[in-house]
């Protein structure tokens, strides 16, 4: 849009500006701003009616904008709203108000955009929080700049889904307060209404959250209309622990109830590992114990082993994939194997879905996508959901992950073959190289080979050494001693590929990095390719 159209609409709109201040009156669902990137961060406040309602760090441009981004104003409605900013910038004259953000014509068909794992229309995001299921909608919340494809002004993003593949952005659930911005955290239905907050018929969503200021403090919120609207403990913080452990580094509060003694649990990452708190109401918390070995955002989940109910394990593990399987008294938890690994590569802080379903039955796990997005005004994606499963092996119990099922909504299958050469099963892929999200099926058989492997566009996705047992550097041998073998689904996005080998024994995800415009192609001496199905993925966006 031109500058001459900008003004006119802000003169349209009643908006006015002195050197460091524009005012409004809101009207619309959207302030669309301007970010350049040659510009330094500045501080600027959003006041409501008078009365400071947000503050964030961002880059108003000067000249072009590298992109827009768009703060949501609808809750505001009829409101007078003050933008101030520590000097005059040639951009404050362009932010306006519209019910579209800047770019929307466009939005999510961009050439690199993700279409098959969930991304917010602008700015950064890292860590999912919050992951829980109420009345039919997956709730995705998750650390997010809104103001820039950087990290900074900590916020909750917030998505919902009915069916864990199509996602609607929906505006965002936590701001920074006086307390600091908005840290990784959890999500709880509280059904017996044990902090007082629920209404009759209608329970508390409640979100346990770090908040990042002088100190690293742990604090709640609750809502009473699934997630749209929070209200924020007056009580806040409800854990001060940095002075007892002598550090900052008390954060990501994972919280759950507790059947068999009736209490919630929390386990928060404090300096060496995750310690565990308990509490009656959401409130008051007590010091338990601590595991130490682990570095931020605790989990802590039953599993069935070989999906038989009378044989359970728990699993705890960190940000980084590592785990170790033990029991959990309800204050405890007493490591019994570990630490092991079951996913790597650039994924981070993986998170498990609380109140899904008994009759779903499901532990289903959402984790942070460490991919690099350069020519997008975003930055991070979430990992395509996957269930987590405990299965007996050669070496004893280990933590399984595979995608979920309601994958099948996005696939078309183009084609099923089998004992293909390495340069049949070549040619086999070659129409759909371009194509931008794919789901491939395999199981290569090594002959003379001591590595094999597929590659696209000349970066190895699967690099198999079986003299050095390794799958991209990386230690792996199969269940089987002695294999031959190696069983792989590859769901490959416009920006990323994520791999799970052997029914999800191990599994990792990758930028996906073009080098030449080589295509698909199969390698290793005499390799045979036992079976081969590829499946274009429908957008989730569509």
């Amino acid at each position: 849009m031109k500058r001459t159209l900008l003004s006119l609409a802000m003169l349209l709109l009643g908006v006015g500006a002195t050197a460091q201040e524009i005012t409004l009156k809101a009207q619309k669902q959207y302030l669309n701003i301007p970010i350049s990137h040659k510009q330094n961060r500045e501080r600027m406040t959003l006041e409501v009616d008078g009365k400071p309602e947000r503050t964030f760090n961002i880059r108003i441009a000067e000249g072009e904008p590298d992109y827009w981004v768009f703060c949501d104003i609808a809750e505001f409605k009829g409101k007078q709203l003050t933008l101030k900013y520590p000097r005059h910038a040639a951009g404050l004259d362009k932010i306006y108000q519209a019910d579209e953000i800047a770019g929307q014509d466009s939005l999510y068909r961009e050439r690199y955009r993700p279409q098959v794992h969930y991304t917010q229309r602008r700015g950064w995001n890292n860590d999912p929080n919050g992951l829980i299921y109420y009345e039919g909608e997956y709730h995705l919340f998750y650390q997010h700049n809104p103001f820039e494809r950087e990290w900074e002004n900590m916020t909750w993003g917030h998505a919902v889904s009915r069916d864990l593949v199509h996602w609607q952005e929906l505006a965002p659930a936590l701001h920074p307060d006086h307390l600091g911005t908005m840290f990784s955290g959890s999500a709880v239905i509280d059904y017996d209404n044990t902090s007082g907050w629920g209404e009759k018929g209608n329970p508390a969503m409640v979100a346990i959250y770090t908040a990042d200021g002088a100190r690293q403090t742990q604090c709640v919120a609750y809502s009473l209309d699934n997630g749209r609207t929070w209200t924020k403990y007056e009580g806040n913080p409800v854990i001060d622990s940095g002075e007892k452990w002598a550090t900052r580094d008390t954060r990501d509060p994972r919280v759950f109830w507790y059947a068999p003694k009736g209490h919630w649990v929390m386990v928060l990452n404090e300096r060496d590992g995750h310690s565990i708190y308990t509490s009656a109401d959401l409130k008051a918390w007590q010091y338990k114990s601590h595991t130490t070995g682990f570095w931020e955002c605790p989990e802590l989940i039953e599993l069935a082993v070989d999906g038989n109910p009378e044989n359970k394990k728990w699993v705890m593990y960190g940000a980084s994939g590592t785990y170790m399987i033990g029991s959990f008294d309800g204050e405890k938890f007493t490591p019994e194997a570990g630490k092991f690994y079951y996913v790597r590569g650039n994924i981070y802080a993986a998170q498990c879905y609380n109140n899904i379903p008994a009759e779903d039955g499901r532990t289903i796990q959402i984790g942070w996508g460490q991919i690099n997005h350069p020519y997008l005004p975003v930055n991070g994606m979430m990992t395509f959901p996957t269930e987590l499963t405990l299965r007996t092996t050669r070496n004893g119990v280990r933590l399984y992950s595979y995608p979920v099922a309601e994958l099948a909504k996005l696939q078309e299958l183009k084609g099923n073959w089998a004992n293909l050469k390495a340069e049949e099963a070549t040619a086999k892929l070659k129409p759909y190289d371009k194509e931008g999200a794919l789901l491939i099926k395999t199981t290569i058989r090594l002959s003379h080979a001591t590595s094999a492997g597929i590659s696209l566009d000349g970066q190895n996705i699967v690099d198999y050494d079986m003299n050095r047992n390794t799958i991209n550097g990386t230690f792996y041998s199969p269940d089987e001693i002695g294999s031959m073998e190696l069983k792989m689904t590859l769901l490959i996005d416009r920006t990323s590929v994520e791999v799970y080998i052997d029914d999800g024994t191990y599994s990792y995800v990758m930028e996906r990095r073009a080098h030449n415009s080589s295509g698909f192609n199969f390698w290793g001496n005499n390799i045979m390719v036992k079976e081969l199905e590829v499946s274009t993925l429908r957008s989730i966006w569509e």
